[in-house]
């Protein structure tokens, strides 16, 4: 019996004395594996992580314009860096938290078939993220080029404003196919997908960066330490993304 209470008074003095809250921008193609993050980064430590989805470009802009998020996990490299360099990030604390994978998915199937899919002429429309704004639309503008496709195809190209709105396009049939994230198909059993090998596009890595608005938030600073946990990375890779940036 005083094992079981000492084990149970053990187990209390881990966790927080009081639960916290934190408010995380997420770029949209990490949406399934930050909220699966942040499930377990609740058991873990009774802090909630309040998400807050949307293209990296979108989110960078909300940030530089004073939005209160604690943590900004990006789809890229270049935003979290502009993010420290301006003074809004603590400095030295941005990391590779997940590498991308970019897949064209269609809801018929044809996708399987690759580049042949891209170069049929039934294709009537492809939709692509917004290269501006998420890097997965950049990736895509780079595969097309890479494979001479994108003069072609320039005047089919449909536009979302995020890759979740780009991958809304084709799974209701508003574009015969899509360019987005292996994670957001990477649990589905319709459809067909076509993985886009690695060196039509440049690596996308997704880095994190902590906020200033949130260097006093114990419940922030939890969170951007339990991307770095076991836990989190098993998570980050049962959703298709690769934990270490290529060499």
């Amino acid at each position: 019996m005083r094992r079981i209470l000492f084990a149970f008074l053990l187990t209390l003095c881990a966790l927080p004395a009081r639960a916290g809250s934190t408010t995380v921008a997420v770029a949209a193609n990490f949406n399934e594996a930050a909220t699966a993050i942040a499930a377990a980064f609740k058991a873990a430590t009774r802090h909630e992580a309040v998400l807050s989805f949307g293209a990296s470009g979108a989110l960078h802009a909300q940030i530089t314009q004073g939005a209160p998020f604690d943590v900004f996990l990006s789809a890229d490299q270049e935003r979290p860096r502009q993010v420290e360099e301006a003074g809004l990030a603590v400095a030295g604390a941005r990391f590779t938290y997940a590498v991308g994978t970019l897949v064209l998915w269609s809801r018929d199937g044809r996708a399987t078939l690759g580049d042949a899919a891209l170069k049929a002429a039934g294709l009537r429309k492809l939709a692509i993220a917004n290269p501006a704004a998420a890097p997965y639309g950049e990736a895509a503008i780079d595969t097309l080029q890479a494979l001479n496709l994108y003069d072609s195809l320039k005047g089919k190209i449909v536009q979302g404003a995020s890759i979740a709105q780009t991958f809304q396009f084709a799974e209701t049939g508003n574009a015969d196919m899509a360019f987005v994230a292996l994670s957001q198909v990477i649990n589905r059993t319709d459809g067909g997908r076509w993985l886009v090998p690695e060196n039509l596009y440049k690596p996308i890595l997704q880095d994190a960066v902590l906020l200033r608005t949130g260097e006093g938030n114990e419940a922030a600073r939890a969170f951007f330490t339990f991307l770095r946990s076991d836990d989190a990375r098993f998570v980050i890779q049962r959703f298709g993304y690769e934990t270490k940036a290529p060499r």
